[in-house]
């Protein structure tokens, strides 16, 4: 498995840098910039069509992967998680060419979720352990499911601010779920495609570490792709060993993302504005407030994640369960620490300069001066 997960690794990184750079410089010979606006905090002209590179590579090479692992039934029921993936990245660029109205993204999220769902790729449980209703939530894994992938392919979208961020995040997360899957799955497709997904974002952080500056963006399609993909995947083990991860111990590993959009929507809710409309007052938006640089925030974001997927990863203990959910809850306990001090932090930057926005995140919508 650790030669076979490293060959998978290096051989998507590769074709992925390829394409992606193939991609870069299409985009410059047609002008396919990303516009400026007061919610973005780059200048200069950057292409964003990166993510259509990393996620053909994945897709491409996942029908691969299981085509010569022989896992035949395995690939016939993944291919309509391909599908869904496809739409995603599909109407993702069309939004990133010439945007859509937030009703009809919502609608694609939900036809791609229900190509996941539909072959039975759905959460099953709550805990490890025996907790009766608890345990078995046959007919509750379809909206939690449903909930769970809508959420998450939004999530990523929203904390896609900053270069490297979304990329890096992403990248920790599917290292995860396969060292989890490596360790504990009954079957190697799911792992590989694990590392495959690694593989595919490190060839696109080739052009998008902030060294100096990101020479093209992964956009909506990018972006949403991920989301969509992180979602899934604790979703692809469904035999009974501790690869099957329940709901709270795979949010944990998306906690960033997930705790960011929840402030985000509770923000606009209690401002009486639409949940998409559109502030600077994301995570990474907070900690520029209090004059960290890209890289500061790079180091701070990918930190809490690294300790996160650690903490996660050692909770995955199926016999003990007070030890087990005890880490688990560290982790959490460790996401909250983190996002109540910023929050405080920012809010006492934002009375120190007298300027409320920092606050509230009000901001004149896109293309306004």
């Amino acid at each position: 498995m650790k030669f076979e997960a490293f060959i998978v690794f290096c051989a998507t990184a590769v074709f992925s840098t390829l394409l992606v750079g193939l991609i870069l410089r299409l985009s410059r010979q047609k002008s396919w910039y990303d516009q400026t606006n007061d919610r973005k905090i780059h200048s200069g002209n950057v292409p964003r069509l990166g993510g259509i590179g990393f996620a053909l590579v994945f897709v491409v090479s996942s029908v691969i992967i299981m085509f010569l692992n022989q896992e035949m039934d395995y690939l016939l029921r993944f291919l309509p998680c391909l599908a869904g993936i496809c739409i995603i990245v599909v109407f993702g660029v069309w939004d990133d060419l010439s945007p859509l109205k937030p009703q009809i993204k919502l609608l694609v999220q939900i036809l791609a979720a229900l190509c996941v769902i539909v072959p039975g790729y759905t959460f099953r449980r709550i805990v490890f352990f025996d907790g009766g209703s608890l345990e078995d939530i046959p007919w509750l894994s379809y909206p939690i499911t449903l909930l769970w992938i809508v959420g998450l392919t939004n999530a990523l979208n929203l904390i896609d601010g900053v270069d490297g961020l979304a990329g890096g995040i992403s990248f920790i997360i599917a290292l995860t779920f396969g060292l989890i899957f490596a360790q504990y799955a009954e079957t190697a497709s799911a792992a590989l495609l694990c590392f495959c997904l690694c593989g595919s974002i490190a060839g696109f952080l080739v052009f998008n570490v902030p060294i100096p500056r990101a020479k093209i963006f992964m956009g909506d399609g990018g972006s949403q792709f991920l989301g969509f993909t992180l979602a899934m995947l604790p979703l692809l083990e469904e035999c009974d060993t501790v690869a099957s991860l329940p709901v709270p111990y795979a949010a944990a590993l998306l906690v960033i993302p997930i705790f960011d959009t929840t402030a985000a929507v509770w923000r606009r809710v209690r401002e009486g504005k639409r949940i998409d409309f559109p502030d600077r007052a994301h995570i990474h938006h907070k900690l520029m407030n209090l004059g960290f640089n890209v890289h500061k925030i790079n180091v701070s974001l990918l930190g809490l994640q690294l300790l996160l997927s650690v903490l996660v990863f050692i909770s995955l203990d199926k016999v003990n369960r007070v030890f087990s959910l005890s880490i688990l809850g560290v982790a959490y306990l460790a996401a909250i620490v983190f996002f109540v001090i910023l929050h405080f932090l920012n809010q006492k930057a934002a009375l120190n300069t007298g300027d409320g926005s920092h606050s509230t995140g009000n901001c004149p919508p896109p293309g306004r001066p």
